[in-house]
């Protein structure tokens, strides 16, 4: 993977822009399917739990078009030799850890039409990171008030980092982290 880095090698879905939507409600439904679809395709290797948890998970909040999944995986060995080959035949793509840069996680993302669908993040169980993405979701579910705020950070941190997701990212960090503590 000598080119790893190399962005003029990167599938157009890889730097496509930060786009927030207002609500759907359809993005509840379509969490559910998919966390069911890859509870069906995963199961028999011994991936039970999956949850839907971004942005797209809480009502009436805007995102970015895209379902966020977890699920909690026994080790990041059966990722490469089992997920990844069940999950390429259903266009999830894997990106890999030196790309991702996040060493806790292993990460997939769901593609249709060259834009993402659906991102789904392996963390290994006990990983405290799982009930802290919980912990956020379900506040900003039962707080209409903290999910406004947030939908607000959303949408200017969108404004300002539309061509750099990582930024878009990290510009939320110090919001979320007030919310879990």
């Amino acid at each position: 993977m000598s080119n790893l880095h190399d962005e003029s090698t990167w599938p157009i879905w890889a730097t496509e822009e930060v786009e927030i939507e207002e609500p759907n409600q359809a993005w509840l439904e379509k969490g559910e399917r998919e966390k069911q679809l890859l509870l069906d395709l995963l199961d028999p290797i011994g991936i039970q739990e999956i949850e839907h948890y971004g942005s797209t998970s809480i009502p009436n909040l805007p995102s970015k078009p895209i379902i966020d999944l977890m699920a909690k995986v026994d080790s990041f060995k059966t990722v490469k030799d089992d997920v990844l080959s069940i999950l390429s035949n259903h266009n999830w793509h894997y990106v890999h850890p030196d790309l991702d840069q996040r060493p806790w996680q292993r990460f997939f993302v769901k593609v249709s039409n060259n834009k993402r669908e659906a991102h789904l993040h392996l963390l290994l169980k006990g990983d405290d990171r799982w009930d802290k993405q919980l912990l956020f979701r379900d506040r900003l579910r039962s707080n209409q008030d903290l999910a406004n705020e947030y939908a607000k950070l959303k949408r200017k941190s969108a404004e300002k980092f539309k061509n750099d997701r990582e930024q878009y990212t990290k510009s939320k960090t110090k919001f979320i982290y007030s919310i879990i503590n």
